[in-house]
């Protein structure tokens, strides 16, 4: 087998093995779902999105680079995630963001931030770690939303209740109209009829 001499400064020789290789440490990459949302939100970044019907802003980084900021939901659900991901779903989106330790940082945006998710430094998001966490854990800004949800749905369903009510009320309301047209019609068949009787037939004479 062939061999290769390194000779070290006090004169010995040792034989290193030409069938030996020098191992490069593996490069780190840090998780698909980081990538393709550092990648969304780059790619969101302009004022006019490309392929938008009206150009509309959907997704950008914040002022300050160090978050990002979904402007329209229900366009980044409907023409952005399903570009980078196999689905449409935006809860699910949160969810994964929330695994890897996002926070939502406003209550009058959908805004997110974690430390090291930074506007151009891509090379951080190794350094982001999926969290481990209870399978019941919930994001508090999602329960915030599913209560949002149900007290719309409940006032939905008053709404509903008052008009169907409404409704009914309308409807008696007619039907009483008509009795009491039909009341007015028979009382005044019995005034004519009172009336014939008494002035219909003059009294026979002697």
């Amino acid at each position: 087998m062939a061999a290769n001499i390194l000779q070290l400064d006090q004169g010995t020789a040792i034989k290193i093995s030409s069938s030996s290789t020098i191992r490069s440490p593996k490069t780190k990459c840090p998780p698909p779902f980081l990538s393709k949302t550092f990648d969304l939100v780059e790619e969101g970044g302009a004022d006019g999105v490309a392929g938008h019907p009206h150009g509309k802003r959907i997704v950008s980084w914040n002022a300050e680079g160090n978050g990002f900021i979904v402007w329209s939901p229900a366009d980044f659900s409907e023409l952005t995630l399903p570009r980078f991901f196999k689905h449409n779903n935006f809860s699910s989106f949160i969810r994964q963001l929330n695994t890897y330790g996002f926070k939502k940082t406003s209550s009058k945006q959908w805004e997110f931030k974690h430390e090291k998710f930074l506007k151009g430094r891509r090379h951080m998001l190794v350094e982001i770690t999926r969290k481990k966490c209870e399978p019941s854990a919930f994001p508090a800004y999602l329960k915030a939303s599913n209560q949002e949800n149900a007290a719309g749905a409940i006032e939905e369903t008053n709404r509903l209740i008052l008009m169907e009510e409404n409704k009914n009320l309308r409807r008696e309301k007619l039907e009483l109209q008509i009795q009491i047209a039909q009341f007015k019609a028979l009382e005044m068949r019995l005034l004519d009829c009172l009336t014939q009787d008494i002035y219909g037939n003059p009294p026979e004479q002697n």
